[in-house]
């Protein structure tokens, strides 16, 4: 017996707010998604990164970002699932060739506690503008936004934030508090940029997007 309509229904569910029906529904698709993303790791990637690595962010995003799957039945989520893991790989993958070349812009030294200047170069890094005239001003009115909307995000997305773009840490040294591989790493920052912009944009009047 097939079991296409059991999945249609743990679909309805999860997209009604059933979270135990969500889990179950990705249980079920993520292998098919797995096997699509295997061949694509090859070379050099394999040695800093996983199908495990990759799917873990993806079936995060997937929970963060159910209301944005369009429909198409359980064959368009698999799809929606599958360009989530692709999108993730490429992500991941563009970094770990980045961090291969010096990279003015990350000519910085770890602190212990992230400083105001951290706060506003990672606004300027978001690509976001502000319109307060002054820059000291600036500086302490992006750690009280960064600080509301960082403490929204999952606490592996605020914690990557934190460790690798405030407090300036190498990505060695992340991956091994984070327990996990530098591609995941990276894929963790790549999507928690992602939320944070959402969730600055939501409530900021400091901040504009540049034209």
């Amino acid at each position: 017996m097939s079991t296409q309509p059991t999945l249609e229904v743990l679909l309805d569910k999860a997209r009604s707010g059933d979270r135990a029906a969500l889990v179950q529904l990705l249980e079920s698709c993520g292998p098919q998604v797995r096997e699509r993303i295997t061949p694509r790791i090859t070379g050099w990637v394999r040695t800093a990164l996983d199908e495990d690595d990759v799917m873990q962010v993806t079936y995060l995003e997937a929970v963060l970002r159910l209301d944005r799957f369009q429909g198409g039945g359980v064959s368009g989520f698999v799809a929606w699932l599958t360009k989530m893991a692709e999108n993730n790989l490429i992500d991941a993958v563009r970094a770990l060739e980045a961090a291969k070349r010096p990279s003015p812009r990350r000519k910085v030294s770890a602190r212990q506690q992230p400083d105001q200047e951290s706060y506003l170069g990672l606004v300027e890094l978001l690509g976001c503008t502000y319109t307060t005239p002054s820059r000291d001003a600036a500086k302490r009115e992006a750690h009280g936004f960064l600080e509301s909307a960082l403490s929204r995000l999952p606490a592996d997305y605020a914690r990557v934030i934190r460790l690798y773009d405030l407090q300036g840490l190498p990505i060695e040294e992340v991956a091994e508090q984070l327990g996990r591989t530098q591609g995941a790493v990276y894929m963790l920052r790549a999507r928690a940029h992602d939320r944070l912009k959402d969730a600055i944009g939501t409530e900021s009047q400091f901040f504009s997007t540049p034209a």
